[in-house]
């Protein structure tokens, strides 16, 4: 379903007359942190925190599979929270309203210690605001495998909470991830706004530039790129004082 194209060549300049509102991922895009340290940690500690419920190890294996299972082709029918937590339930029977007590602890306790992985970009706030200068309503759309207070967490260690991101993505309201096209398509549906006047922002070009699928503009940002194989094209890439030139109001 997912099978991307391989990259083609990239439009110099983009068309920024039709846009209406800008999109951006949050990890590698707006800030540094590498997810393939955050989410084990975050994992782990928060499957320590169920240890009431269940064996860490039992509760850690079912939130990965959990997790795997966001990011595959979920079939749109409820939230990405609702799929937590019926596999909660059916593998380990654990009790919602436990995992969100547990939760809570976690973010209390627990998540002040994962600030150490995340680091802020110099010009992050400055493309975002050179949106907003622009008239432009500004999206975080982030992969929805968080919940919200996560996802707020990093954007406040990122010196961007401030920023009026709407909508912001998160698991308690997304029914699916990129590269899934029901991601792009739920979010246009909310800002009801068609996908030539929503441009894509992220450093991933599989997941982000997987917006391009359903007619929306993209850039790649190459400051810190993933390539997951064979990207979708990208209508602009550069790195982070690249992009700002672009964007920033003449």
């Amino acid at each position: 379903m997912f099978e991307p194209s391989r990259n083609a060549a990239v439009a110099p300049l983009l068309n920024l007359a039709p846009l209406a509102a800008v999109w951006f991922d949050l990890d590698g895009t707006l800030i540094e942190v590498d997810m393939e340290r955050f989410i084990p940690v975050y994992l782990r500690r928060l499957a320590e925190r169920l240890s009431p419920y269940a064996d860490p190890q039992q509760a850690l294996h079912t939130l990965r599979s959990a997790t795997l299972a966001m990011l595959g082709e979920t079939t749109g029918a409820g939230s990405l929270e609702a799929l937590l937590r019926d596999r909660l339930a059916s593998e380990l029977e654990i009790p919602w309203e436990g995992y969100r007590e547990a939760l809570a602890t976690f973010c209390r306790e627990d998540l002040p210690e994962l600030r150490s992985l995340v680091r802020p970009h110099p010009l992050a706030r400055d493309l975002v605001e050179s949106c907003l200068a622009h008239g432009w309503q500004v999206v975080l759309a982030t992969n929805p495998i968080f919940p919200r207070e996560v996802v707020e967490a990093r954007l406040a260690w990122g010196e961007l909470a401030d920023l009026p991101f709407e909508p912001v993505t998160s698991y308690e309201t997304s029914r699916h991830c990129k590269p899934h096209p029901g991601f792009f398509h739920d979010l246009l549906a909310h800002l009801d706004l068609p996908p030539q006047a929503c441009l894509m922002v992220g450093n991933d070009s599989c997941h982000d530039l997987a917006a391009g699928q359903v007619g929306m503009p993209t850039c790649l940002l190459t400051t810190w790129r993933i390539d997951r194989g064979p990207g979708f094209a990208a209508d602009w890439e550069g790195d982070h004082p690249e992009l700002l030139a672009l964007l920033r109001p003449r």
